[in-house]
């Protein structure tokens, strides 16, 4: 069970690093944050159209890191061993004998039979 689960969480980070490189290896689109602070006329006189290539790689990636997320929860998420049961006692309490101020008789014994 622990292997399947290094094995995913493996695979959870090679896909991650392999994320962030195809993201920050695409040619920016222009607009959002980076035109406010004028990175749009890059884009402007560059490649128009994002790599088709490069963007199916995103979401394939990503929909596979969610994928292995769900696989590996599903994996661990069976416990493999019983949690031990809780001791069942079938004895009766201990009675609890009275105080001795309460008590007015003197506890009798019976006499040995002859």
């Amino acid at each position: 069970m622990d292997t399947i689960f290094t094995l995913l969480m493996v695979l959870i980070m090679i896909a991650s690093v392999l994320l962030v490189i195809v993201v920050m290896a695409q040619n920016p689109k222009g607009g959002g944050l980076s035109s406010t602070f004028g990175g749009a006329s890059s884009a402007q006189f560059g490649v128009q159209r994002t790599n088709d290539f490069m963007e199916k790689a995103t979401w394939t990636l990503g929909s596979l890191i969610i994928v292995l997320i769900i696989i590996s929860v599903v994996v661990m998420g069976k416990p493999s061993v019983k949690a031990p049961a809780l001791p069942t006692s079938t004895e009766a309490p201990a009675q609890q004998s009275a105080p001795a101020s309460q008590s007015s008789a003197p506890a009798t014994t019976p006499a040995p039979a002859k």
